[in-house]
């Protein structure tokens, strides 16, 4: 089987939205009148975002997640992507089960694959996702106001949990391990909550590298600081039975610097607590409020009592960790 059989067989569909799809030089795509391109990328490498150990299915699942969850994350609603893939070597199996979660993704939220490429070479993964949102709309980093309570969507930590499973520093038993595994290798994109957060949320960012890093890039943006409270890591719906299983020191580690959890982190003002509410509840997901922001700079972590927690929570970076 060549490059281009395998673009057929795997990854080629009729055009649906598109004008023009996959097949050409150039996939062609008519905006809709009056919307806002939202547009993002992200690379997936082995050893170094997903483990060998990884199913096919999952993976294809995860690579599309990870980038819906930017369009989540800026109140984007999806409309289609590119995939560039690089493969070792051609491997049917493989291919049926990636492209199986790939592309289960993709029509659970309507979003087309409409080009790419594929070359010979390490095992890695770029998608380059496209989405649309009314002008002035879109979720941004900048936009969070002193007072603002600080809020997360779902669970945290599950994934990093697996992780350190996976390299032996922690054991649990099958079934939570099972449970934190499925949170790190097929996360769930946060896209009907962004885009009822619209109008709600001030700001907004998905957690991707750790809870207290990414909270640091929509302070840095809007120019304040923030105090993010853990009386929710000891008992909340954002901590796991997993994650419950560990020591309160663990918890912390994984809750506020693990990473790889994709859900939203967000604030809003106080007098939209309500609203909040009902948008979780519409796209039947949890939120749980972790803090407040200020008119300060940086983060304090407070203690479940309320005292100040000194030690410092780093978050994953690509050229440091």
């Amino acid at each position: 089987m060549g490059e281009f059989d395998l673009i057929a067989r795997y990854f080629t569909r009729p055009a649906r939205r598109a004008v023009v799809g996959v097949g050409d030089d150039c996939a062609l795509w008519q905006p809709q009148a009056g919307m806002q391109l939202a547009v993002s990328s992200d690379m997936l490498v082995e050893g170094r975002h997903f483990l060998s150990t990884v199913s096919p299915q999952r993976l294809g699942h995860k690579a599309l997640a990870v980038n819906l969850s930017d369009l989540a994350a800026c109140g984007a609603r999806p409309l289609a992507f590119t995939l560039a893939l690089s493969l070792p070597r051609i491997d049917e199996t493989w291919l049926q089960g990636f492209s199986k979660g790939l592309l289960t993704l993709a029509d659970l939220h309507q979003c087309e694959l409409i080009g790419g490429d594929t070359t010979q070479g390490p095992l890695n993964m770029c998608i380059t996702v496209f989405g649309e949102v009314p002008p002035g709309d879109a979720l941004m980093r900048s936009g969070a106001q002193p007072g603002d309570d600080i809020y997360v969507s779902g669970q945290v930590g599950d994934a990093r949990l697996a992780l350190e499973v996976f390299r032996g520093h922690l054991k649990l038993d099958a079934q939570h391990f099972e449970a934190a595994r499925l949170r790190m290798e097929q996360p769930v994109p946060r896209v009907s909550l962004g885009l009822a957060l619209r109008g709600i949320a001030n700001a907004c960012i998905d957690i991707s590298d750790g809870l207290i890093g990414d909270l640091g890039h929509i302070l840095k943006a809007s120019g304040v600081g923030a105090v993010v409270t853990t009386d929710w890591v000891a008992d909340s719906a954002a901590i796991s039975p997993a994650m419950q299983s560990l020591g309160m020191s663990k918890r912390l580690d994984m809750a506020l610097a693990g990473g790889d959890d994709y859900e939203l982190l967000f604030t809003a003002a106080p007098d939209q607590a309500q609203s909040v509410q009902e948008a979780a509840n519409d796209c039947d997901v949890t939120v749980t409020c972790i803090g407040r922001i200020t008119a300060g700079q940086g983060v304090q972590v407070m203690d479940p009592h309320g005292a100040p927690i000194s030690r410092r929570f780093i978050s994953f970076d690509h050229f440091s960790n």
